[in-house]
């Protein structure tokens, strides 16, 4: 890699801080990056707020890659000390909203990107494909949902997040339910009525006990999070209904189908469960992939990851691989370290460079 590349994707970075881009508000930071991408030589796409381009030559029968990584961010947290929105370095740290997640893997693999593209004959047994996703914080239809029926067949893809450069192999998937749960209203005076309160909160004890085996051996449990309870109108009246919102993070041996089943069987008829969606699974790759042994044999070490990211919606073999760390995703004075980003690109570009998929 050039230093003249790191030092770009540096500015580039900064300048994409400065741009609020939380999901469904890409437009400016999307513009900036397009621009980049045309004047480095690239020729990108626009589907929405998504930038795809082909690096070098497309050859049908080679095998295809995918980088991806995402443009938006979540909205800045409350414990902000500085302006999330204000891109300063101070001791080799660049802080800004999204400097981690994902802001420093989308400009670390476009770097590396625009070098192969001008250095075809490092990916001359395969094509590469990037993709600067928007919505993928909220698993928005207009982001890598739109742009996977127009790509051509993907064989495999690096998906960038923080993951201090050890490829996360497995994913977890999302399984969000809304639960509702009946009883009888009665004057709290009277003893009469059925408390849905209490209902629940039996519920609750059986979600907390309920067996997901078996276990992955890359992801472990299922874990299973009552996120939110909405129950009752005034202080002298038993509640007759209860509302939850039940957070289901699912493996790969036991996918949103399977935990649907299990939590559904055997309902009284006071409980309903709706699931939002199910499509977000868990994903995983082999770690006898070329591209995950590379790594092991660089001396990165494979992980399952309890994350969800644009992987979830990918129907080919993935991994994700970056710089930063994904416990500093989402939080305030969030910073990615300047020399993370450099390690990265260099990552990249050993582990694709001459690949054979």
């Amino acid at each position: 890699m050039t230093d003249q590349l790191y030092y770009d994707s540096i500015d580039l970075l900064r300048d994409l801080i400065a741009s609020p881009r939380h999901s469904r508000h890409e437009t400016e930071a999307a513009d900036l990056l397009e621009q980049y991408m045309c004047r480095t030589g690239l020729t990108p796409m626009r589907l929405h707020n998504n930038i795809i381009a082909h690096i070098g030559e497309y050859v049908p029968d080679r095998p295809t890659l995918l980088l991806n990584s995402h443009i938006d961010t979540v909205p800045a947290a409350s414990g902000w000390t500085r302006d999330p929105y204000s891109p300063d370095i101070i001791d080799g740290r660049l802080y800004g909203l999204g400097s981690n997640d994902a802001g420093a893997s989308l400009v670390s693999l476009l770097a590396v990107a625009i070098y192969m593209h001008h250095h075809p004959g490092l990916h001359e047994r395969y094509n590469i494909i990037f993709v600067a996703s928007a919505q993928e914080e909220i698993s928005g239809p207009e982001g890598i949902q739109a742009v996977i029926p127009t790509l051509p067949h993907i064989d495999t893809a690096i998906v960038g997040e923080p993951t201090n450069l050890n490829p996360a192999i497995a994913e977890k998937g999302l399984l969000v339910i809304d639960a509702v749960i009946t009883g009888e209203a009665a004057h709290a005076a009277t003893g009469l009525g059925v408390n849905a309160i209490y209902r629940a909160s039996d519920f609750i004890n059986q979600l907390r006990n309920t067996d997901f085996s078996p276990i992955s051996p890359s992801l472990g449990d299922v874990h299973l999070t009552v996120a939110q309870i909405h129950a009752g109108t005034k202080h002298n009246i038993v509640p007759d209904r209860c509302e939850m919102v039940i957070d289901v993070r699912t493996t790969d041996t036991c996918p949103n189908s399977r935990v649907l089943d299990i939590l559904s069987a055997n309902l009284p008829q006071y409980i309903t469960l709706a699931p939002r969606s199910t499509h977000l699974n868990a994903s995983s790759i082999p770690e006898a992939h070329p591209l995950i042994q590379r790594l092991v044999t660089l001396g990165h070490t494979p992980y399952g990851s309890p994350t969800l990211s644009d992987q979830a919606l990918m129907p080919w073999p993935s991994f994700k691989l970056g710089p930063g760390l994904s416990s500093r995703s989402h939080t305030p004075d969030e910073f990615i370290l300047l020399d993370d980003i450099r390690h990265a690109q260099a990552l990249y570009l050993t582990i694709l460079s001459h690949l054979n998929l």
